[in-house]
């Protein structure tokens, strides 16, 4: 009976993974990126094998022996052929145990194909560690394979030892023999001890490269006591780890498998665990105490130059532009004439409100809302204009109880339509927007031919399109629906039962296998979220967390910036204890029409995604094979921008004294915000900035000396054209009172008028 249940459970298993490649393998298919997924499956497959068969050889043997040196005869008064009965159950039950271990352990080496994948197309870095003189790629590449293989061998020898143990307990317990060590089990399980210590040895020997990511000093990253006490006791460690291993091993000679041997096994066990408090600990913790402490400046100071030097270059912040700028309080009405086209793009409408006001008056039904807005600029009427946009998505959930049933939600109710775009600075007479597009069918300056969203941000479900039910496309005046079929190619086909049988497995829907609307000309779109869609190709990459959408020659297109990180740069301190390097690799095109997606390469110089190219030669295009018209509507991301602002706070200062003290720490400004407090976030603007002769989009911070609310410097990033990327820094002179945020609203809200003003509206 448990031998079918197994069998049942194991059949069961292995047919939902063959329902799971298949599935995938059709939409990869779909979306052109069947190479990515095959890349990832066989090296996932031969990960497995190589782990599980691995295993299999290592276990196989060892329980063999245990079995075979563990016999003896019963002293239970059972029938023999009952006994023999129990040991055919003993074995088959061994057989299991065993192939479930060497799964397991396969399972784990598959997980880490990225990691192999990325040590097998290594690209250097060009710049070396300043202790072991290693390139970083070392680090971010190499090291982590090495580790996960040590990790995989250690664990791999705990569970040998488990295992083999356990059957020689088993086989005394059941002949009802006392359990004895005799000098063959002991060798045997000596040996085991002493691979499980060769492989610590080695883990104290990797653990050495791991002090270049060390927090207990001053800074992160290796620090006086970890150069002149850690690293010395991990060497010392690998010696003492590899001298009691061969203890162990020594305890096979014939002359010591008395109490000789056991007392040696005990004392080698003992060496390496005295050893670990004395130097992994206390030595370090002496040195720390004594010598650093006392005179802590002194001693870190080479370390930390290290840190700000490499943290700086990881963080990009080593490219910033650093700019004097001579802030004046007073403006004149010449200043306003010589910067008309920086006043006439101040920002009057901030996403969040304008949000709530297209939901009022431009989602026109129920079914429709807007998820998000965004900052944006394009050319209108000739005028190069701030713009804010939203995407109008179809919300399924809002359609009236009775008539969410699985035809509308699935067949009929398939995707949004159009978006709402206005002006930052204008409002009408009633304070509403003047909208450049709006309503349904999209009208305005700027044009939309192609309205329809299939692929957007509130597109969790799937959908099936080209069945017999006609989609609804969109109400008219009259409220006369329009219905119409989908004329694109996103979307697996539903051609057959068995990709049918599959789907209705996957989604749990039945209605998938049995419904009369589905024809072999339907398609079923999944994974229709735009991030979900870029995760599922491209898990590698860290997504940011605000794609926003691109109105081109009447089609709406997605852009989403992605981002190659890791947390394995040397003497870089890690941001909110996540990743300590990131580079804004990859930017992402998907058509809400079609479902495509192109990844473009940004940023050609970050070693980790030309690791990626070379592992996914189809899947990445260069930047230059991207249209003009978008190129123009690149933006600087916000998330980038936030963390080096954070990083920038203190790793402006470069003198290692400074750096120490504190002495110039800045932060992030607060500002009133729906009568709230908060940070002041990272800002998009058109303006001229100082010293350059025409207006561009900009993205820019204000930054304040930590516990004071005046300004003392501002951060811009560039977008526009050749200077796309580019960083720079405007600091105030020393000596000038420059007002902050918090400061010009105090004057704002002690102004008499104005507190009238704001009281009456």
């Amino acid at each position: 009976m448990g031998l079918a249940i197994g069998t049942a459970a194991l059949l069961v298993l292995g047919l939902s993974i063959a329902r799971s490649i298949f599935t995938d393998w059709l939409w990869f298919d779909n979306v052109g990126f069947l190479s990515v997924f095959t890349k990832i499956l066989w090296t996932r497959v031969w990960l497995f094998l190589a782990g599980a068969g691995l295993f299999a050889v290592l276990i196989t043997p060892n329980v063999i022996l245990a079995r075979r040196h563990a016999r003896g005869e019963s002293v239970l008064p059972l029938p023999a052929e009952f006994l023999r009965w129990l040991d055919r159950l003993l074995v088959v039950g061994m057989i299991a145990a065993a192939l479930l271990l060497s799964i397991i352990l396969g399972a784990a080496a598959s997980g880490k194909w990225e990691l192999v994948l990325r040590q097998t197309h290594t690209t250097l870095f060009g710049t070396l560690d300043p202790v072991f003189q290693k390139d970083i790629s070392f680090f971010v590449f190499t090291l982590p394979v090495l580790e996960m293989i040590q990790g995989w061998f250690l664990t791999a020898f705990v569970v040998l030892l488990v295992a083999t143990g356990l059957v020689y307990v088993v086989h005394y317990s059941l002949r009802g023999i006392p359990f004895v060590v005799t000098p063959w089990i002991r060798g045997h399980l000596a040996v085991l001890g002493s691979l499980i210590l060769f492989d610590l040895a080695f883990r104290h020997f990797l653990s050495r490269y791991n002090l270049l990511f060390s927090e207990t000093g001053a800074v992160v990253g290796a620090t006086y006591t970890d150069i002149h006490a850690r690293l010395p006791a991990q060497l010392f460690l690998t010696a003492v780890a590899v001298a009691a291993g061969v203890l162990l091993l020594v305890t096979l000679l014939p002359t010591l498998r008395g109490p000789r041997g056991a007392r040696l096994i005990m004392g080698a066990v003992a060496l390496w665990v005295g050893s670990l408090i004395l130097a992994g600990n206390l030595y370090p913790s002496f040195v720390q105490r004594f010598t650093v402490d006392p005179s802590e400046l002194e001693q870190e100071k080479p370390y930390i130059a290290r840190n700000i030097e490499f943290t700086r270059a990881a963080f990009d912040l080593d490219r910033i532009d650093e700019r004097r700028y001579s802030a004046r309080t007073e403006v004149s009405a010449e200043d306003i004439r010589a910067n008309k086209a920086t006043v006439n793009n101040v920002r009057l409408w901030d996403p969040a409100p304008l949000m709530d006001v297209y939901n009022q008056i431009q989602h026109l039904r129920l079914y429709y809302s807007f998820k998000d807005v965004d900052v944006d600029r394009y050319t209108v009427n000739g005028e190069y204009r701030q713009v804010l946009l939203g995407a109008r998505e179809l919300f399924p959930q809002n359609l009236p109880t009775e008539a969410q049933r699985w035809v509308n939600q699935r067949l009929q109710y398939t995707h949004g339509y159009g978006a709402a775009a206005s002006p930052v600075t204008e409002f009408t007479g009633d304070g509403k927007p003047v909208f450049f597009v709006q309503d349904v069918p999209p009208r305005g300056p700027i044009p939309i031919t192609r309205p329809e969203v299939y692929f957007g941000e509130n597109t969790g479900n799937y959908v099936i399109v080209n069945s017999l039910q006609a989609e609804f496309d969109r109400p008219t005046e009259e409220d006369l629906p329009v219905y119409v079929k989908y004329a694109g190619d996103g979307g697996v086909k539903l051609s057959g039962p068995l990709r049918r049988l599959a789907y209705a497995w996957q989604f749990a829907d039945i209605n998938i296998l049995i419904s009369s609307q589905i024809t072999a000309e339907s398609k079923i779109q999944y994974s229709r979220n735009i991030q979900d869609r870029i995760r599922k190709v491209a898990p590698f990459l860290m997504l940011d967390r605000d794609p926003y959408m691109v109105l081109e020659d009447g089609r709406m297109v997605w852009f989403q910036d992605a981002y190659t990180i890791t947390d394995r740069y040397p003497y870089s301190r890690p941001f909110n204890n996540s990743f300590n390097y990131i580079r804004n690799s990859v930017k992402v095109v998907i058509d809400a029409y079609q479902g495509t997606m192109d990844f473009y390469v940004s940023d050609p110089e970050d070693p980790i995604v030309r690791v990626y190219e070379s592992i996914f030669p189809g899947l990445f295009k260069p930047l230059e094979q991207m249209s003009p018209f978008l190129q123009a509507h690149l933006r600087y991301p916000e998330d980038l921008f936030s963390v080096q602002a954070e990083t920038f706070l203190q790793y402006h200062m470069t003198d290692p004294t400074v750096f120490f003290n504190k002495e110039d720490q800045w932060s992030i400004p607060q500002e009133i915000f729906i009568n709230k407090q908060q940070p002041v976030a990272p800002y998009y603007v058109i303006m001229k900035l100082p010293g350059e002769e025409q207006v561009e989009f900009v993205l820019i911070l204000p930054f304040t000396p930590a516990q004071k609310p005046n300004m003392v410097a501002w951060l811009a990033a560039r977008m526009d054209g050749p200077n796309y990327g580019e960083l720079v820094n405007f600091t105030f002179p020393r000596g000038a009172q420059v007002d902050g945020p918090s400061q010009i609203e105090a004057r704002i809200d002690n102004d008499t008028f104005i507190s009238q003003q704001f009281t009456l509206w």
